[in-house]
């Protein structure tokens, strides 16, 4: 054509067949889905233990944490709620953020934010459990 646009005998669905997300994103969708799914039960453990240690002493609360399913689920309710949190913000960013260094550099910031906060709940989690 003469106006500078391209010919080519493609239709629009040929033109981007393959250009689509490249089954990148089934990955994130069920991992964000496996964290909603565990973060259910986790979430009612942890209200439940919360409410029934309302008015506690620090050395009744220090022992139900010590105790290992108490800290295990702890540790795996803050692995997965920075890990729901983190994926959930990248969604956003993708959808809102249009420029990809600024989507980028965001989303690095909220995972490292993610991955500190979880690092320092485990750390503490511990900490408290085994004493120190």
């Amino acid at each position: 054509m003469s106006d500078g646009t391209p010919t080519s005998l493609r239709t629009a669905l040929g033109r981007v067949r393959g250009l689509g997300s490249a089954k990148s994103g089934t990955e994130h969708w069920w991992l964000q889905r496996l964290t909603s799914v565990a973060l259910i039960p986790l979430t009612l453990w942890f209200a439940i233990s919360v409410i029934s240690l309302v008015g506690a002493p620090y050395e009744e609360v220090r022992a139900w944490l010590a105790r290992p399913w108490s800290a295990v689920l702890m540790i795996l309710m803050l692995v997965a709620t920075f890990h729901h949190a983190a994926a959930g913000m990248q969604v956003i960013y993708e959808d809102y953020i249009h420029s990809h260094w600024l989507r980028l550099a965001v989303d690095l910031a909220t995972k490292g934010l993610a991955f500190l906060l979880a690092a320092y709940g485990v750390v503490a989690v511990l900490k408290i459990a085994f004493g120190g």
